[in-house]
């Protein structure tokens, strides 16, 4: 009896697993239709639909020139970027608070996020091309990383509460070189440009600056999906994961190289955005529970929907657009508290 009431539980999980991914999914296009749809230069939903289509199908024309720029040149690939880069931090923060067994880390907790501050900041003040800022963004969160790294190595102590520390400490070396190219950068032109760039925007991401980037967040992302059941393991505690035959410190650094590289990518596309990869995995815990291989991608499609709509809000609240830095804050600080208060008994 005792089996069958386990293939009951697990086929009722199944189920609702299912459920939820299937309806996550059905909101995500809901809110994708909505955001080609809504801004300050409204375009009817059966003219965008039309509009979408006819790039595939022979459809009748019954919109201007206008409406379709609108929505296939300024507003479909931010839409697309804006989906990706959710899911990607998402899913990159779910891998972090598994590997470190610590439902408090985000995907910049290695530094980087301030890293490639540094880097596009730098580009900037060299007044450096779009393509350029970026390639020096993703540069310098690779190299944040890679001293975070190094630094457990030197001192022989390659715990995970080291690599946190160090990661700390990177994070806030990188934040005093930013202070240093703030103080230098023209106050006119680059100062204000290296604010925006840090607040974060989909406002120029355009399919040929995205391209080149997107192998780089696409195949961690499918390496993390495929190697999923692992963080399972991990979070069961060393000792455990060694007994199962996981090799520790290649398993770690295959996850910590994915979630570097997707968070990286992220960040020279769009700028820093944050709370993202800290608030939905929490969320998708709430959910589905702490199993990583249903978690998971319930934790990209929700960073997805998180995404547009914050981007929506974004460039509809106000006259001027607003940056995606400041409304990822005000909802996602609240938010989180509220999610600390719905799990108090746990935290204590």
């Amino acid at each position: 009896s005792g089996e069958v009431m386990l293939q009951k539980k697990n086929i009722l999980d199944t189920v609702k697993f299912q459920g939820i991914l299937w309806l996550s999914v059905v909101l995500l296009i809901v809110v994708f239709a909505a955001s080609l749809a809504v801004g300050r230069y409204g375009v009817p939903l059966d003219d965008t639909f039309r509009i979408v289509l006819s790039k595939v199908f022979p459809i009748h024309r019954t919109w201007g020139d206008i409406q379709e720029a609108v929505v296939m040149v300024y507003r479909f690939p931010r839409t697309i970027a804006a989906i990706i880069i959710g899911a990607a931090l998402a899913l990159s923060g779910s891998a972090y608070q598994s590997i470190f067994k610590n439902p408090m880390v985000s995907p910049d907790l290695l530094g980087v996020s301030s890293g490639a501050c540094v880097g596009a900041a730098t580009a900037i003040l060299m007044n450096a091309g779009s393509a350029v800022i970026q390639l020096a963004a993703f540069t310098g969160g690779l190299i944040a990383v890679m001293i975070t790294v190094m630094i457990p190595r030197l001192i022989r102590n390659e715990s995970t509460t080291v690599l946190v520390l160090s990661g700390i400490v990177i994070g806030s070396l990188m934040s005093s070189i930013m202070s240093i190219i703030k103080f230098v950068a023209d106050t006119d032109t680059q100062l204000a440009e290296i604010t925006y760039w840090m607040m974060g925007s989909f406002a120029k991401i355009t399919f040929d600056s995205m391209l080149p980037v997107l192998p780089a967040i696409l195949l961690p992302m499918a390496v993390i999906l495929f190697m999923r059941y692992r963080l399972n393991v991990l979070s069961l505690g060393d000792n455990e994961a060694r007994s199962l035959g996981i090799n520790l410190r290649t398993t770690r650094g295959m996850f910590v190289l994915c979630s570097t590289l997707m968070t990286a990518s992220c960040v020279c596309l769009s700028g820093t955005i944050g709370w993202v990869g800290l608030v939905i995995p929490h969320t998708a815990r709430m959910i589905i529970g702490p199993d990583n291989k249903k978690m998971l991608p319930i934790a990209m499609v929700s960073g997805g929907i998180f995404m547009l709509i914050i981007d929506i809000l974004c460039r509809t609240i106000t006259s001027a657009e607003l940056r995606l830095g400041i409304l990822t804050g005000i909802i996602g600080a609240p938010f989180f508290i509220f999610i600390l208060f719905k799990q108090r008994r746990q935290v204590q």
